[in-house]
């Protein structure tokens, strides 16, 4: 799958991820009054506004983009009528051709690790029967039980040729309470960084391995360091826009053959038409807007790139 994704990412000329975690609010009017005209104001009104959101979303951008990232606690958050519409909005994703990252962050150990792996990226058994449940491309997992809770999420990915996001180093503020804690006097982010690579090394694809990492784009000097330790590594950036990243902060994560590294931007994409640069679109038009903050990323990280790389 990151031979695919590699692929997906050169033909459209966009390390760009859409991270589909579609907040109720984020939700124009007229695309809720529809719904719970449906189903009431329910769960399943709740549910089916947020997967006629993503849909319109995907419809507007799908051209642009190599991949998408639905945050499942988005849709848990609705409870079963919310996972409906995640697996709905996974499906669909995949019918356009879009690979999917299922922003999961499972870490877990033992058999519950291999469920949650079977559950997302593997095929689950029942009786003489094979299932895929949730099938998505990739998952993020956090690391910090150890290789008991990664393991099994390889050997899965091995079966499936599908792939991993490790959290290394997170995007948001409080991450450095642990992550950029010393151990012989180097931070535990560079440590975990080196055992995403030694795993990264037995699962490779052409070029690069399935065993991928998270590093925010808030912190653009870790992101240099841990380019070098992980080389084979593709890097997912979350904190672009909305949390602060720019382009001129992402040229780091990226090798110089302009590959290894894809952006993700969920509000500053999907809520665009509330921002003011976008605000002419209205909310009639949210997917118009949208694409139209595709289009602005796009050339913000191309240009960083060509000035930086």
């Amino acid at each position: 799958m990151i031979n695919r994704l590699v692929e997906n990412i050169r033909k459209t000329g966009a390390p760009i991820v859409v991270g589909l975690d579609p907040m109720l609010g984020y939700v124009p009017e007229q695309v809720k009054k529809k719904a719970f005209e449906e189903y009431g104001e329910t769960l399943e009104g709740a549910a089916e506004a947020i997967w006629q959101f993503n849909r319109e979303i995907v419809d507007k951008t799908w051209d642009l983009i190599p991949a998408v990232k639905p945050q499942i606690a988005m849709y848990e958050q609705f409870g079963i009528p919310g996972l409906q519409a995640f697996q709905k909005t996974v499906d669909y994703c995949k019918e356009k051709g879009l690979v999917v990252i299922g922003d999961i962050k499972r870490g877990d150990i033992g058999s519950t690790s291999a469920a949650y792996a079977v559950g997302h990226l593997g095929k689950v058994q029942v009786g003489s029967k094979t299932y895929a449940p949730f099938d998505e491309d990739f998952a993020t997992v956090n690391p910090y039980l150890g290789s008991d809770g990664v393991k099994p999420f390889i050997e899965v990915c091995k079966e499936e040729k599908k792939g991993l996001f490790i959290l290394v180093k997170t995007s948001n503020p409080s991450s450095g309470e642990f992550q950029d804690r010393l151990i012989d006097g180097r931070p535990l982010y560079e440590l975990v960084g080196e055992k995403v690579a030694q795993w990264g090394e037995d699962h490779m694809g052409e070029e690069y391995s399935y065993i991928g990492a998270v590093v925010g784009a808030t912190y653009p000097e870790m992101g240099k360091v841990l380019r070098k330790i992980m080389p084979k590594a593709y890097i997912l950036v979350p904190g672009y826009g909305a949390q602060g990243g720019k382009g001129k902060d992402l040229v780091h994560f990226f090798n110089e053959d302009g590959l290894g590294a894809i952006v993700n931007s969920s509000r500053g994409i999907i809520a665009a038409y509330k921002q003011e640069a976008y605000a002419s679109y209205g909310e009639e038009h949210f997917g118009e807007a949208a694409r139209a903050a595709v289009e602005a990323m796009k050339l913000d990280i191309s240009q960083a790139l060509e000035a930086g790389l």
